[in-house]
C-alpha cells in the first residue's frame, strides 16, 4: 500500500510537470528565445525546436499529463476502496480532484506564466527524450487532430515566426521604457515614423529656399557665396524654376583665393540639379542620398514645378532632432505667455508643433499652421479672426501681404472644454 501512496505522489508531480511546462513553453518570449538561439544558446535551440511543431510539442504533453491524471485516479480509488470501501470514493474523487487543481494544475501553470524560462528550460530535455519515445502515440494523436481541422480549413504546418509590423515594434519601444533612455527611445520611434513622413513634409518651402540667382550683380554673388552657411547652393535665373544646377561652395575655396571666380567659371562647377518627387518616403530618399553620394535635392510636384528644397540634413534631423538651435528651428517659433496661452508664428511646421507641444492637431493636411488655418476659414484673413482648430481656440493676431505671420493659442481652454464633456 505504501508503494501505491509513493506513486500517487509521483503522478501528481510528473502532472504539475506536464502541466508547468505547457504553460511555461507557450509563454516564452518568441523573439527572445530566437535570439538567444542565434547567439548560440544550445538550450534555447532545443526549446525553439520543439516550438517550431506546437502540435507536436502539445500531444506529448497532454498524453503525459492526461496518462498522469488518470492513473492517479485509478491509484486513489484503490486505496479508497482499501481503506473506506465504497463509501470512500466519493471522497477521494473530491479531495484528489482538489489536490489536482491545486498541486498539478493552478500552481505549476501560474509558476510557468510568471517565470516560463525558468520552468521551460529545464523541461525541454524531457520533453525531447518523452517526444522519441511517445512518438507513434503522438504522431496517431496529431494525424487525427489535424484532420479534424482541416475539416473547419485550419491547416497545421512548422510554426513560423511572423515579423512584428512597425506599430508592434513601437508599442515594443514603449514598453522597454525602463531598459532604455529617454533619448534612445525617442530616436528609435522617430526612425519608425520615417515610413509615414514624406519629402513634402520636410522640405524647405520654395518661397524659403536660399540660393544663387545668376541675375544678380556679380558682387552680390560674391557676398552670399562669402557669407553663407550651407556648404550646398541651388543656382539659378531669375526664378528658381529656371534651376541650373548646385554648387558646392567647398569647390571654389581655390579660386576665391586666387581672385579668379567668375560667373563663366562657377556655371562650370555646378552638378545637375537632384529632382525629388515629394510624395518620396522620406526613408527611401535617405537611402537616395546616400546610394548617390548627393546631400541636396530639388522636390517637384506631379507636374515637374519645383516646390522646395531638400537636404542631407532636414532628412537626419528628422531622426535627431535639432542640431543646433537657431533663429529658424521650430523650438524658437512659440512663445509661451502668462495667461496660459501660446503665440506661435503661423510658418510652423504643424509636424514641429505638436510634437513640440503634443497638441491633438491635424498633420495629414496642409504642413504649417497657417495652411491649416486658411483650409479652415475657406479664406485668407485680412484682419484678426478667431476659430477653432480642433477644438482648440485660436486667434489670428497679424496678416501680412496675404500671409498669416502670427496667431494666439488657447491649449487650456481646449483642456477645460474637454474635461467638461
Amino acid at each position: 500500500m505504501l508503494l501505491l501512496f509513493i506513486a500517487l505522489i509521483v503522478l501528481i508531480i510528473l502532472s504539475a510537470f506536464f502541466s508547468g511546462s505547457e504553460t511555461g513553453m507557450m509563454s516564452l518570449n518568441r523573439y527572445r528565445l530566437r535570439h538567444r538561439a542565434r547567439k548560440g544558446d544550445k538550450k534555447s535551440a532545443e526549446v525553439a525546436a520543439l516550438l517550431e511543431r506546437p502540435d507536436r510539442l502539445l500531444g506529448v504533453i497532454l498524453i503525459g499529463n492526461t496518462f498522469a491524471n488518470i492513473l492517479s485516479s485509478a491509484i486513489a480509488t484503490l486505496i479508497a476502496v482499501h481503506y473506506f470501501g465504497e463509501a470512500g470514493i466519493v471522497v477521494v474523487t473530491i479531495l484528489l480532484t482538489l489536490t489536482i487543481l491545486i498541486f498539478g494544475e493552478t500552481t505549476p501553470k501560474t509558476l510557468a506564466a510568471l517565470y516560463p524560462e525558468r520552468v521551460a528550460y529545464p523541461a525541454a530535455g524531457p520533453l525531447r527524450i518523452l517526444l522519441k519515445i511517445l512518438h507513434p502515440l503522438v504522431w496517431l494523436s496529431n494525424t487525427v487532430a489535424n484532420a479534424i481541422l482541416r475539416l473547419f480549413r485550419v491547416k497545421v504546418t512548422k510554426q513560423k515566426f511572423d515579423p512584428l509590423s512597425t506599430e508592434e515594434i513601437r508599442t515594443l519601444v514603449y514598453e522597454a521604457s525602463s531598459k532604455i533612455s529617454v533619448n534612445y527611445q525617442t530616436l528609435l520611434l522617430r526612425i519608425l515614423d520615417l515610413e509615414t513622413v514624406v519629402v513634402e513634409d520636410v522640405m524647405v518651402p520654395r518661397n524659403e529656399i536660399y540660393g544663387i540667382n545668376l541675375d544678380d550683380h556679380w558682387d552680390s554673388i560674391m557676398q552670399q557665396i562669402i557669407t553663407s552657411h550651407h556648404t550646398h547652393l541651388p543656382v539659378y535665373r531669375d526664378s528658381i524654376e529656371n534651376i541650373q544646377g548646385i554648387i558646392d561652395l567647398r569647390n571654389l575655396f581655390m579660386d576665391l583665393s586666387a581672385g579668379t571666380l567668375t560667373k563663366a567659371k562657377l556655371l562650370t562647377l555646378l552638378d545637375p540639379a537632384y529632382l525629388v518627387p515629394e510624395a518620396t518616403a522620406v526613408n527611401v530618399q535617405l537611402l537616395n542620398f546616400q546610394q548617390n553620394h548627393i546631400y541636396i535635392g530639388m522636390v517637384i510636384d506631379e507636374y515637374g514645378d519645383i516646390k522646395g528644397l531638400i537636404n542631407l540634413k532636414d532628412i537626419l534631423e528628422e531622426i535627431v532632432g535639432e542640431f543646433s538651435p537657431d533663429l529658424d528651428s521650430a523650438a524658437n517659433m512659440i512663445w509661451q505667455q502668462k495667461d496660459g496661452s501660446y503665440l506661435v508664428d503661423a510658418a510652423i511646421n504643424i509636424r514641429d508643433l505638436i510634437r513640440l507641444t503634443k497638441w491633438q492637431l491635424p498633420f495629414s493636411g496642409p504642413k504649417t499652421l497657417s495652411g491649416l488655418i486658411i483650409e479652415e476659414l475657406e479664406m485668407i484673413p485680412t484682419r484678426k479672426v478667431c476659430l477653432r482648430l480642433s477644438g482648440y481656440p485660436v486667434e489670428v493676431m497679424r496678416v501680412r501681404d496675404n500671409r498669416i505671420e502670427r496667431v494666439r493659442i488657447w491649449p487650456k481652454a481646449f483642456r477645460e472644454v474637454k474635461q467638461g464633456f
